[in-house]
């Protein structure tokens, strides 16, 4: 009973109608907002072992932060991570956050394939590729799909058959072992088809970057569509950032 009761505190209703003004708990860690205030650079880039932070100003690089927040734990007057998980995007640089920016992250309409929106617009079959990940954004992508989030009801699924997808899903930092795989599943999918990157450690290796068991040539050949950082990306992020890779945004006034 004490288990059920901590689960409803923490995660509220089970069911989301709305996953685009959804809530997440405070224990979220989403997109870091980086003050003006002056600290110890060195030691704050120091503290992180991914080479996520860098100074002059401060960075935050969310392909390659592990959102571990020890950063914000150890440096509170600088860096706070807020529970704004719209934190995808088709633009590589925009997952890097300066000290004193606090635009959101988000899809550049401008930047999207025509034939997205064309084709892909209204529903879209993704083929997913566990490329030597640890089953942590595996497992975020089942839940996007389950009765809470409901990604299905947007015409977005996951399917069996490369030869039935529309883009595939990539998670894990690609090891060398599954290089081969991962191009075979590609080239089974009919064009035009898309690249999503899911994860830390799909968008740069995370802490496996420089090992010499990754095999990461694919995304030197290939132009990414999507980046959704995480370490897991969480559900919401996922449904949001393919919602709006797909849809047209309207651009502001």
């Amino acid at each position: 009973m004490l288990a059920n009761i901590k689960i409803v505190y923490h995660q509220g209703k089970q069911f989301i109608p709305d996953v685009t003004k959804a809530k997440v708990p405070g224990i979220f860690s989403g997109r870091p907002v980086i003050s003006s205030e002056k600290v110890n650079e060195t030691a704050l880039v120091d503290l992180c072992p991914l080479d996520a932070i860098s100074a002059g100003p401060v960075r935050i690089d969310l392909g390659k932060c592990t959102f571990c927040g020890e950063c914000a734990r150890q440096f509170p007057e600088k860096i706070t991570f807020t529970t704004d998980y719209k934190i995808a995007t088709n633009e590589r640089d925009r997952l890097i956050i300066k000290a004193g920016d606090d635009k959101p992250v988000e899809v550049n309409p401008e930047k999207v394939r025509d034939e997205i929106h064309r084709v892909f617009g209204r529903s879209l079959k993704l083929r997913q590729v566990c490329a030597g990940g640890d089953n942590s954004c595996e497992m975020e992508l089942n839940a996007a799909n389950n009765v809470q989030f409901d990604m299905s009801r947007f015409g977005i699924d996951f399917v069996a058959s490369p030869r039935h997808a529309d883009g595939i899903v990539i998670t894990g930092p690609i090891t060398v072992n599954m290089a081969e795989a991962l191009q075979i599943c590609y080239d089974a999918i009919p064009d035009p088809k898309i690249i999503v990157l899911v994860g830390t450690d799909a968008i740069s290796g995370g802490i496996h970057a420089g090992s010499t068991a990754l095999d990461r040539s694919f995304l030197a050949k290939y132009p990414v569509d999507l980046y959704i950082p995480g370490n897991p990306a969480h559900p919401l992020s996922i449904i949001n950032g393919l919602l709006d890779l797909t849809r047209k945004l309207k651009s502001p006034k």
